[in-house]
């Protein structure tokens, strides 16, 4: 698979303590394997366990940070309601 059609996917976890923390991959479900590894960012290290409340596909890398970015801004009940509509 060529880099230019790799799908890349913004996520949301919700840790243990409840709060929320969003982040970009190639594949949400290795990530969230990583996070609750420890291998994941250090904002979820110490709140772990984590679990993935959802994901969306946003095509480049580029457009996943952008979205990432606007998305963090966000306050909770929107961002939940952005990874779990459908």
């Amino acid at each position: 698979m060529s880099a230019g059609t790799r799908t890349w996917y913004i996520y949301l976890l919700e840790c243990a303590d409840g709060t929320l923390y969003t982040g970009i991959t190639l594949d949400p479900e290795r990530r969230l394997q990583q996070h609750n590894a420890g291998r994941g960012a250090r904002y979820t290290r110490a709140r772990l366990p984590a679990r993935l409340v959802g994901s969306v596909a946003v095509g480049s890398r580029a457009e996943a940070m952008r979205t990432e970015k606007r998305v963090k801004s966000w306050r909770p009940k929107r961002k939940r309601a952005f990874f779990t509509r459908s």
